[in-house]
């Protein structure tokens, strides 16, 4: 049984991503991070999508793991943007208009950075978001800057992150790994 639902979990994401550019638009999805469990060595690719109101959220990002490293002020340092995953920018994309920390944000794709520090963190939805890591990140095109303050979490070995439906128009995206939790709300 266990099989065949990683198969159709796999089959589902392959479908999705498949011939698609991040401007594609989805249908229902099963919300939140449901990846097959896996011992990929690397950062391999992922996904996390839900509604969330009428507006499809859907952000892909490479998943790299603690591998018994120092993570927070060590493999990703305090006060530096942050591609929050890796290889390349992570990528949100939201099919309607949502709004995040108070501001309207428009449909569309944007790369999605973070500044990590010790007692908060600075979130960033940057309009360039074919990047590779921070290499072309430019502050100029930061289209949203909010803050928020990191929650301790149960240890996740892979970065995760998570898109929750929590009313008929909010939700929650959240970001595990290592021993912190980060996350902000949608409203659409």
């Amino acid at each position: 049984m266990k099989q065949i639902l990683i198969l159709i979990c796999a089959a589902i994401l392959a479908a999705c991503h498949a011939g698609s550019s991040a401007q594609h638009m989805h249908g229902t999805h099963a919300s939140g991070a449901a990846q097959p469990a896996d011992t990929a060595k690397g950062s391999p690719h992922r996904v996390a999508m839900a509604d969330i109101g009428s507006a499809h959220v859907h952000i892909e990002y490479n998943a790299p793991a603690v591998r018994g490293r120092i993570i927070w002020g060590g493999l990703v340092p305090y006060g530096e943007p942050w591609v929050t995953g890796a290889h390349h920018a992570t990528s949100i994309m939201f099919s309607a208009p949502v709004q995040i920390a108070g501001a309207r944000i428009r449909a569309g794709t944007y790369a999605f950075f973070t500044i990590p520090g010790r007692e908060s963190w600075v979130l960033i939805l940057n309009k360039n978001w074919r990047q590779h890591l921070t290499d072309e990140y430019d502050a100029a095109d930061d289209v949203l800057r909010w803050t928020v303050q990191p929650e301790p979490h149960a240890h996740t070995e892979r970065l995760t992150y998570s898109v929750v439906p929590q009313s008929a128009n909010t939700g929650m995206v959240t970001i595990d790994w290592d021993t912190l939790r980060i996350r902000f709300e949608i409203i659409r």
